[in-house]
């Protein structure tokens, strides 16, 4: 395989996320009076930063305390019985180890969220290198990646980015990383076609294009 390295995305990708994140943005728009939403809207205009997210779907950002609001929205989100890791995750990762093929996560959830998740899914010794952010804030992870690469000392052409958005492909494209997106989280099949990289419905059919575009 011509890459050495693989970047994962965490919420939507790896973590089966979306239903709890819809869930979370639901309660509070029903606290709010404000229209609920399902998820294929929400595939159709979730994106970074996350903040135009909250303005699209109805939130009065100007009238809000956007601390107390993403503290809300994680205590949810993080309480939801409905989040669990895709189908395909841990045989896809167990893959790329038995392969040889070093694996790290870059992600714009809060570190401390993160390590204590992939500690609980038992799947935190896969990974090389785990990026989070310090904050709730959902920010870009243009700078994270930047370091991540940094760290691995590896030309960018023999790294592969697998995500699930738009913003996934912005910070490949920015890194010079190949860059693969996946259909099954938080982003639509239709959006994420348009930034012109591959697109797979399902983590079970990463094997397949990786041997056919090697």
């Amino acid at each position: 395989m011509r890459f050495r390295h693989i970047v994962w995305d965490w919420n939507g990708t790896l973590l089966d996320d979306t239903q709890a994140g819809v869930n979370a943005v639901n309660g509070m728009l029903a606290q709010r009076g404000l229209p609920l939403i399902g998820v294929p809207y929400y595939r159709d205009v979730f994106g970074f930063p996350v903040r135009d997210f909250y303005r699209t779907i109805g939130f009065r950002l100007e009238q809000e305390d956007w601390d107390a609001l993403a503290r809300d929205f994680h205590d949810r989100f993080l309480a939801d019985p409905a989040i669990r890791l895709h189908k395909h995750a841990v045989a896809t990762l167990e893959a790329f180890r038995q392969a040889g093929i070093g694996q790290s996560i870059l992600s714009a959830s809060e570190q401390g969220i993160l390590d204590a998740m992939l500690a609980g899914y038992g799947i935190a010794h896969y990974f090389d290198g785990v990026y989070g952010v310090d904050n709730l804030y959902g920010h870009s992870k243009r700078e994270l990646g930047r370091a991540l690469l940094a760290r691995l000392g590896l030309p960018p052409a023999l790294v592969l980015l697998i995500g699930d958005s738009l913003h996934d492909y912005e910070v490949a494209n920015e890194l010079g990383t190949g860059c693969l997106l996946v259909s099954q989280g938080h982003q639509s099949h239709a959006r994420l076609v348009q930034s012109g990289a591959p697109v797979l419905d399902d983590l079970a059919e990463i094997p397949a294009w990786l041997a056919a575009a090697s």
